[in-house]
């Protein structure tokens, strides 16, 4: 009886801990762990299903899991800098658990791992976007004229410009993208604002974060880019408008130069047919707000 007891309460607390699953999304990766000796699967879709089976036994036990995205570069440096064997599978385990607490991770929740994977991967790219943009942004440093941070300064005047896009946009879920062309490459921003009857909608902390980064590394470095909003409300057209990146603040974009862009393919330059249902705008007035103030030097 007394054993019994003492099994039923360690099934019960093993529902208590949370578990974190480093996952090999892509082929190149899992090529990459084959070379450890411990790690014993040589098929990445087979490793797959036995990682979504893992996931629905936990689920079935009441255990809380999420999954990281398991880099086998960032683990070689870990094992290398920390003095640990990359073929022992508890550095992996302990590898693991440290990206529970600074990689990206997503919650698994009953999904397929088909649709949860790209999740990851999204999160991962949202994560490296905000770190790049964030370095970008405190290497700029004080102005020599006037001593302002002009990182800080640029990231307050886009978190009153993101204020007044959403402050003066339609009823209707949000959908926002903000661009901004540099070296190496384009960072892109992603930023969804779902009206669901409270004033103002809610937002997610980490997108918000990404996207006023973005938007303020654009504005003090004075690149190329813009940003486009989308909205959509039961009963009327989606309404499309947007604004260019013009200095220290934005430029509307006229009704016509949103159609253009939307309509005509990126990498051909062909026209492309316009989505039926939607309305190409000219933006809303976003007010004193909306043009540049500031840090101006």
């Amino acid at each position: 009886m007394a054993r019994t007891d003492h099994q039923t309460m360690r099934r019960v607390l093993r529902r208590e801990i949370a578990g974190t699953i480093g996952v090999l999304t892509d082929e190149h990766d899992f090529r990459a762990m084959r070379r450890y000796r411990t790690f014993t699967f040589d098929d990445h879709a087979t490793y797959l299903q036995h990682v979504e089976g893992l996931l629905r036994t936990r689920a079935l036990q009441g255990s809380h899991t999420t999954l990281a995205l398991f880099d086998p570069q960032e683990y070689a440096d870990y094992c290398a800098a920390k003095g640990l064997d990359a073929d022992v599978p508890a550095n992996r385990t302990r590898f693991t658990a440290e990206l529970a607490t600074t990689g990206p991770t997503v919650p698994y929740e009953g999904q397929p791992l088909a649709d949860l994977l790209p999740a990851l991967v999204d999160e991962a790219v949202r994560q490296a976007t905000w770190e790049y943009a964030a370095t970008l942004l405190a290497r700029l440093g004080a102005c020599a004229g006037c001593g302002e941070d002009i990182g800080r300064a640029a990231f307050t005047r886009a978190s009153d410009l993101l204020t007044r896009i959403l402050d003066t946009a339609p009823p209707g879920d949000r959908h926002l993208v903000c661009s901004v062309t540099g070296t190496p490459e384009t960072l892109v921003a992603v930023l969804h604002a779902d009206d669901e009857g409270h004033d103002p909608a809610p937002l997610d902390d980490a997108e918000a974060l990404e996207f006023t980064t973005v938007l303020a590394l654009g504005l003090a470095t004075q690149s190329p880019g813009g940003l486009v909003m989308r909205t959509t409300a039961q009963g009327v057209p989606d309404q499309i408008y947007g604004w260019r990146l013009r200095g220290e603040g934005l430029e509307p974009l006229t009704a016509g130069e949103v159609f253009d862009a939307y309509c005509t393919d990126v990498e051909s330059g062909d026209l492309i047919s316009p989505e039926s249902g939607v309305d190409y705008c000219f933006p809303p007035d976003l007010g004193p707000q909306g043009r540049p103030w500031g840090h101006t030097h």
